[in-house]
């Protein structure tokens, strides 16, 4: 038997609420949503080498899809985004994906964030975001991976560069960075002082000797690798907070030790 309401119940009858589905070029805050190709997101994280030790983190994650790739390889993830429906969506993604116990989404605003214990940056921002990101970049563990879809930090130097496989029109590049460590300022090594500037990964300055002579210091920081040629000598090693230390080869050859000065 069919059931038959009166016409007045029917109009009273709500509506089913329509779920919220994004377009491309939707405006944001501070950018319009254009999704990475999903024939990048795999290489991005493949080029930041994520494994389940990891704890990613996406500033404007949009519908979840990098913190969802990411949980499904096994790390906790996090997506910071400032649309609430965007955040809603990117949850229900995740539950249907299986990985809500380790894709999390937060509603925020992505340079108020904390996402200092990251290992992993996955973002697609664009350069104005990424700059004024930097400076928080910069506070990150050194060793810390930045994977950018499309564009780069400006002022830094790329580690490595991958491109997606298979179909993909745009947004088919992703660049790769790490945190480096911060050794500006003056060091006391065996053959004397070197005294260092840094801007992001290069490093500039002087190496004083004993005596008053002094020559210029040019090299590089990676991560918490550091190389950096003093005259004729050769410096490589680790640094680890006011320590550095490695082999030097050249006039001076063999292990050498750091101890910041100030």
């Amino acid at each position: 038997m069919a059931l038959i309401l009166p016409i007045a119940a029917l109009a009273q009858t709500p509506p089913s609420p329509q779920l919220f589905e994004p377009y491309e070029g939707q405006p944001g805050k501070d950018v319009v949503w254009v999704p990475t190709p999903s024939a990048l997101v795999e290489k991005m994280l493949d080029l930041a080498g994520v494994t389940p030790k990891d704890f990613v983190v996406d500033l404007g994650s949009g519908d979840g899809r990098l913190v969802i790739a990411a949980a499904k390889r096994g790390a906790r993830a996090l997506g910071v985004e400032y649309e609430p429906d965007m955040v809603a969506l990117a949850r229900r993604n995740a539950a249907a994906a299986g990985v809500a116990d380790k894709a999390r989404f937060v509603q925020g605003d992505m340079f108020e964030a904390d996402f200092s214990q990251a290992t992993v940056l996955a973002l697609f921002l664009l350069p104005a975001n990424l700059r004024k990101l930097a400076p928080k970049f910069l506070e990150l563990a050194p060793g810390t991976r930045i994977v950018n879809n499309a564009y780069r930090i400006e002022g830094w130097q790329e580690t490595d560069i991958a491109y997606a496989d298979g179909y993909c029109v745009v947004w088919c590049t992703a660049y790769l960075y790490l945190v480096p460590a911060r050794v500006a300022g003056a060091w006391r090594l065996p053959t004397g002082e070197a005294r260092l500037t840094q801007d992001f990964q290069a490093l500039s300055g002087t190496f004083v000797f004993p005596g008053g002579r002094y020559v210029s210091v040019d090299g590089e920081v990676k991560g918490d690798h550091v190389r950096f040629t003093a005259g004729l000598d050769v410096y490589t090693g680790r640094v680890r907070g006011n320590e550095m230390s490695g082999e030097a080869r050249g006039g001076y050859s063999g292990y050498w030790k750091a101890t910041r000065l100030r």
